[in-house]
């Protein structure tokens, strides 16, 4: 079904039991967030504040906090259904080699270049701010985490045109209030804002702007999704086509763009390329660590649309899960088909929340001859915003991708470090605070496929059927490079090594390490005298993460060392003279000594006093117990 509006969909959600009120008063700055984290990570409801402190507009969050609520949002029993929607428009097979495959993407194009509808009057202009009026701080407008540089719009949707070609483009970029009517705009380097920006700047004028709050859930879902660059196809149709009918706009009163008209505000102003940029940040990101400030451009408002009785909707972002990881998943499903049209042995793949997005990609891949993970692995870094994945793990056809136990088995079992691990570089995220340089740094890629002789080391062709790398419990192989146990007993007696705060083994072949790092090297070393020790026997990942990480829980091993390598620098293969074969990965901070040039961020953490406070008023608030 097609939501009319962001308000419409809360009334669904409160008939189906997920959503609930609170009319208590409550901080827009830090107890939402706490309420909302808590919330989203225990699978809770949507909140709809109705008193937040300092403005008069209530306030909901957590609308999409769930695999289902998103599905809900977009119209589909199942996400999964996406990909079917999208697979019915296209010829996965092929027919006619590439130029057949090819010949699908004007399908692609047509079906979902739904062109905006104009409509002359929208419930968003019914009431207007203008000059003095505009007052950005009587919006609910969250400070999301205690070292936030201040207030943030997190579900903004930006819309600029192409000064030259008058191309539209919607983004999510969030939005830092400066001023009662200035914000920062943070358009990232390959954003396609700031490519509008400096074509404005050549032309010597203002690059108008205009940021709608709200709208429906799929429009939300639209502005956050890696839309190729097909002709035609743009966020308003990607949303058109989900909802089934033609988006309604309305052309904004001071500036000549089209905005949605059923938003619950619209922000209109500009911003001027001549102006010098601002610093904006930190900022509590979907990486779970704070990004650093920087410079960016200056966003003038200079008017204020609204619909008569608004909701103002907003998301966090921070540690995962969030709402994200299900937007994120939802893109997953809706492009698979154009990426199998473009690699067809592909049979799925996963953004695990522990990756972050773009940190970790995990494909499954009907595999016919050597060498193929690789080639999907780095047909995969030629699609789009999937550049920018950092880590890429590539397992058989049969192998759940979102089954992130599963995955790592196959890994253990499957790639001998230093013969099917492949370090490589290029372009990284440019939140990504481990790489070697912004917005570039190294990668990894991981082929856990069952192998072929020819890739463990046969002279001559092979047949399927000669496929293997499974050996049964206690087997031994040379060509894997020593013992490979399906089930594998920990040591009793680990090793110690001066800053280790917590050590823990797996029982499937993994070794986490919690490091408090003082000095250079001391990670390096610590991986050599591991490596070297009798309860490295059988052990094929020694990950050694900061002294903040709690080794027990394997979730939290992973988000850090993820989020803390560039795995060309810090990703190592020792043992292999020895026949152990063990990767070690150094996912602690890295310091000056060391040759990292740029600040180490914090990881996100909410201040104990606001937590405290949240525990004692959440019966105050009416909040479900079972959610606390």
């Amino acid at each position: 079904m097609a939501f009319p509006d962001i308000q419409s969909f809360v009334r669904v959600l409160e008939e189906r039991g997920e959503l609930v009120r609170v009319s208590t008063p409550v901080s827009r700055e830090l107890e939402i967030t706490e309420i909302a984290d808590r919330l989203v990570k225990a699978g809770g409801p949507a909140v709809l504040f109705e008193n937040v402190r300092g403005s008069e507009f209530p306030l909901v969050i957590g609308m999409l906090g769930t695999r289902e609520r998103v599905a809900l949002s977009l119209g589909v029993r199942d996400l999964d259904d996406l990909a079917k929607k999208v697979r019915d428009l296209i010829d996965l097979k092929g027919s006619g080699g590439l130029m057949g495959m090819l010949g699908n993407l004007p399908k692609v194009r047509d079906a979902m270049n739904l062109p905006p509808k104009r409509v002359n009057t929208a419930p968003v202009q019914e009431v207007v701010w203008r000059g003095d009026e505009v007052d950005l701080s009587k919006l609910p407008i969250m400070k999301c985490w205690p070292l936030d540089g201040g207030p943030f719009v997190t579900l903004p949707l930006v819309i600029t045109n192409d000064p030259e070609t008058g191309e539209r483009n919607m983004g999510m970029y969030r939005m830092q209030v400066m001023s009662k009517n200035t914000t920062g705009m943070h358009w990232q380097r390959h954003k396609t804002g700031t490519r509008h920006l400096e074509k404005a700047k050549k032309l010597g004028q203002r690059l108008e702007v205009a940021v709608a709050i709200g709208g429906d859930p799929a429009l939300i879902y639209a502005a956050t999704a890696p839309i190729p660059p097909v002709p035609g196809l743009n966020e308003f149709a990607v949303a058109g086509y989900l909802r089934g009918q033609r988006y309604p706009v309305v052309r904004g009163l001071t500036v000549d763009l089209e905005v949605p008209a059923n938003a619950e505000f619209i922000l209109e102003g500009y911003v001027d390329p001549q102006e010098d940029w601002v610093v904006e940040g930190p900022f509590g990101d979907h990486t779970g660590f704070y990004t650093l400030p920087d410079l960016y451009p200056l966003f003038h408002v200079t008017c204020v649309t609204m619909r008569r009785n608004p909701v103002y909707p907003a998301t966090i972002v921070g540690r995962p899960p969030m709402e994200d990881a299900y937007l994120i998943e939802a893109s997953e499903r809706l492009f698979l088909p154009a990426a199998q049209l473009i690699i067809p042995e592909i049979v799925d793949y996963h953004m695990p929340p522990a990756g972050v997005a773009h940190n970790l990609m995990v494909v499954s891949i009907k595999k016919t001859y050597p060498g193929q993970a690789y080639k999907v692995a780095n047909g995969l870094f030629g699609l789009g915003q999937m550049m920018f994945a950092k880590v890429v793990v590539v397992v058989d056809e049969n192998v759940k991708v979102s089954d992130m136990d599963a995955v790592w088995r196959e890994v253990v079992q499957k790639a001998v470090p230093g013969r099917d691990t492949l370090t490589t570089r290029g372009p990284i995220d440019v939140l990504d605070h481990s790489s070697r340089g912004w917005g570039f740094g190294g990668k990894l890629i991981i082929d856990a496929t069952t192998k072929r002789p020819e890739e463990v080391g046969s002279g001559v062709s092979s047949r399927e059927e000669q496929a293997h790398d499974v050996l049964p419990a206690g087997a031994t192989s040379p060509t894997l490079g020593g013992q490979l146990r399906q089930i594998f007993a920990p040591a009793t007696e680990l090793p110690t090594f001066e800053g280790v705060v917590a050590q823990r083994q797996t029982p499937d072949g993994y070794w986490f390490v919690s490091l408090r790092k003082t000095r250079a090297g001391q990670a390096r070393a610590l991986a050599e005298t591991f490596a070297a020790h009798p309860a490295a026997q059988g052990v094929r990942h020694l990950l050694i993460c900061d002294e903040e990480t709690d080794v027990q829980d394997a979730g939290d091993v992973w988000w850090t060392v993820l989020n803390n390598v560039d795995p060309e620098r810090d990703c190592w293969t020792l043992g292999m003279g020895s026949g152990t074969g063990l990767l070690a990965w150094d996912g602690a901070r890295k310091l000056p000594e060391e040759g990292f040039v740029r600040d180490w961020p914090r990881k996100i953490v909410m201040d104990e006093a606001v937590r405290n406070r949240v525990d004692a008023l959440w019966h105050v608030w009416g909040l479900p117990e079972q959610w606390r």
